[in-house]
């Protein structure tokens, strides 16, 4: 047998043993705290077809999507985001429903990320969405559960960052640039390349005063005061409506008891384009990457024949497994299994015992006596 058939392909690997333990207690974890805040539990297919992550849709680059087809020569391909997923899964089973849906998941998504180095192609997530509900009240809730699932996890120093979309685009709209700049410049912003989104602006032959509103836009992060200075720096009504909107978040977030873990950042942009007002994510000590990300998307679900606003995240569970891991926070294991050792005229009791205590909640494992000695 070839040793190659004995290793994982590039950017994916097995988990097994204390490692896995700890993944499935952490996702237990997370589990009840969103179910505790109203969500039920929806499962949609690992693979669809390849329209529903459309560059149309906004969602992850074509170049980055594992496609294939079926024997009908469809393109289909394995999810890398669920959110797209969530949002046909709504606009089919859910047309006509008015009232808020709260949905939750849990699976694995996939992008061929290998030229990134040291980053999974296959990673775990689990996730709330909340469709039917446009209001700042819900943004709020959606943040609140992500602070207490990540408390929950055993994580005591972590920082939500809170973005607005619309304030860019307004922004955007006031400097008189067309969709192709803005999504360019998205692409630069998001990527924290300032360099580069100056140069786009540039060569645009933009005004110097909006090159310098955009560069003080993008080191506006902190507290309540960074929404201020941003409102100095706009004149158009769509920046300042996003402005006052995040105002009110704050105000709901006091209410839920959780500020003290969010800050805002207005240089905060998404690669996926389908995100259209607030945008977070959740960072913590020892891991660069977001632990969790998520956002509002009023918008997406009108792709799949449904007008209706939503709101949503996602938690990366193998990244927050190691932020939990750096920072030495160890989760609680249930209870292990009990050993009962037989021998070929005990077994018959021992199996009877072995039963009686798996009634009892009790995992046991039999071993004959002569193995246990191996």
């Amino acid at each position: 047998m070839s040793k190659r058939l004995l290793h994982t392909p590039e950017g994916v690997r097995d988990i097994y043993g204390l490692e896995y333990q700890r993944k499935l207690t952490l996702e237990s974890r997370v589990q009840d705290v969103i179910r505790r805040f109203g969500y039920e539990p929806v499962q949609t297919p690992t693979f669809e077809f390849f329209d529903v992550f459309s560059r149309e849709i906004g969602t992850t680059p074509s170049k980055e999507l594992y496609k294939f087809f079926d024997k009908e020569n469809n393109t289909l391909v394995l999810r890398p985001d669920f959110t797209p997923s969530i949002a046909r899964c709504a606009a089919k089973y859910f047309m006509e429903e008015k009232g808020p849906v709260r949905f939750c998941y849990e699976g694995n998504t996939f992008v061929n990320t290998s030229n990134l180095q040291g980053k999974l192609n296959e990673v775990t997530q689990m996730g709330a969405e909340l469709i039917n509900d446009g209001s700042v009240e819900a943004d709020g809730e959606v943040i609140s559960l992500v602070i207490e699932a990540l408390k929950s996890a055993g994580l005591e120093r972590f920082q939500v960052s809170i973005g607005q979309v619309e304030y860019f685009k307004g922004l955007c709209q006031e400097a008189g640039l067309d969709e192709e700049t803005e999504n360019l410049l998205r692409e630069y912003i998001s990527g924290k390349n300032y360099f580069a989104a100056r140069e786009v602006l540039l060569e645009r032959e933009v005004k110097e005063s909006y090159l310098d509103i955009l560069s003080k836009a993008a080191d506006l992060f902190g507290n309540l005061d960074s929404l201020s200075e941003a409102g100095k720096l706009v004149k158009n009504a769509r920046s300042l409506e996003a402005l006052s909107r995040l105002e009110k978040l704050y105000e709901v977030l006091k209410l839920y008891g959780v500020e003290k873990y969010v800050s805002f950042d207005l240089s905060m942009l998404s690669k996926y384009h389908y995100y259209t007002g607030v945008i977070f994510r959740a960072y913590t000590y020892g891991l660069g990457n977001a632990v969790v990300k998520g956002g509002r998307y009023d918008s997406l679900l009108r792709q799949f024949g449904k007008e209706a606003p939503a709101v949503g995240f996602a938690v990366v569970v193998d990244d927050l497994l190691e932020a939990l891991s750096q920072q030495k926070i160890q989760l609680e294991i249930p209870t292990g299994k009990r050993t009962l050792l037989y021998r070929e005229e005990t077994y018959g009791d021992r199996l009877k015992e072995a039963c009686e205590l798996r009634k009892r909640g009790i995992a046991v494992e039999l071993i004959a006596e002569e193995k246990a000695d191996e």
